[in-house]
């Protein structure tokens, strides 16, 4: 059984909004009186930590109702003491109500601008770039131009490109033969992409082709075209960054509209 503390719990509870009366929310508890909605326990495990969110909402009811009630009776009692009228606690509660005014707020915008059209659109954008070639490669790396010469003669002699990629190449792809997997348009440095699509399956290169890492002999092992992900595989990645741009964007413009003026942390006005 996954143990969730006592601490966690209880942290969730501060990130709550009060919850609303629903038709189907029975009372869950009462304590000296007042009622504990299950919309409350509801809106307390909303709030706990996202790996504690996939947990049967059965097995973990019993510890969110104790926090509920620990946190009703402790509320209740600091309210006897009259600690809400203290300076320290009216600060927090301010602060407390505009993180979650904050949420809401981003949250509200980017559920209103993130239609089902807005991904759609994202996702022809991004299956144009998606599809494409691909090439298998290898490749022999080494520091001169002599070197790859040498390389390309005993290749010519019918040595084996995947024996000789282990023994002479310096990359890091020498052990495994020089194998660099399969890549797509724009993953490599030009000039070895454009050595490489030049070369049929099976060929390796005539002439050694200088980088900026040194001196390469590249073997094309194969071509595929590929294929872009459906929508529906792409979804969820594509609600991720449009949300992060949303979100980014009304700040900017909430910022850009507004009149902020910084000081040093003595206080002091800052020149720049």
């Amino acid at each position: 059984m996954l143990k969730i503390s006592r601490a966690a719990a209880v942290t969730a509870l501060l990130l709550i909004v009060p919850a609303a009366a629903f038709a189907d929310d029975p009372v869950v508890a009462i304590i000296n009186g007042a009622k504990l909605m299950k919309s409350d326990i509801d809106q307390a495990r909303e709030g706990l930590p996202e790996q504690y969110q996939s947990v049967p909402f059965e097995q973990i009811y019993p510890l969110l109702l104790d926090s509920m009630i620990d946190s009703k009776l402790v509320a209740a009692d600091a309210r006897a003491k009259k600690l809400q009228n203290d300076l320290e606690f009216k600060r927090r509660l301010a602060r407390v109500e505009e993180q979650i005014l904050e949420r809401y707020a981003v949250r509200k915008m980017i559920d209103a601008a993130l239609t089902d059209d807005v991904l759609r659109n994202r996702y022809k954008d991004k299956a144009k770039a998606g599809g494409g070639e691909e090439m298998h490669a290898r490749h022999i790396l080494v520091k001169t131009e002599d070197e790859a010469k040498a390389v390309i003669k005993l290749l010519d002699g019918g040595a084996d490109f995947v024996e000789l990629a282990k023994k002479k190449s310096t990359g890091p792809s020498g052990p495994s033969g020089g194998d660099l997997g399969f890549f797509g348009k724009g993953q490599m440095v030009p000039e070895f992409e454009k050595a490489a699509l030049t070369l049929a399956p099976g060929k390796y290169s005539a002439a050694p082709v200088k980088t900026q890492f040194g001196y390469h002999v590249i073997k094309l092992e194969e071509r595929r075209e590929t294929k872009a992900p459906s929508f529906e595989e792409t979804v969820d990645q594509l609600r991720t960054e449009a949300a992060q741009e949303i979100g980014s964007a009304y700040i900017e413009n909430l910022r850009a509209a507004a009149k902020i003026e910084r000081f040093s942390l003595d206080g002091s006005k800052k020149t720049n």
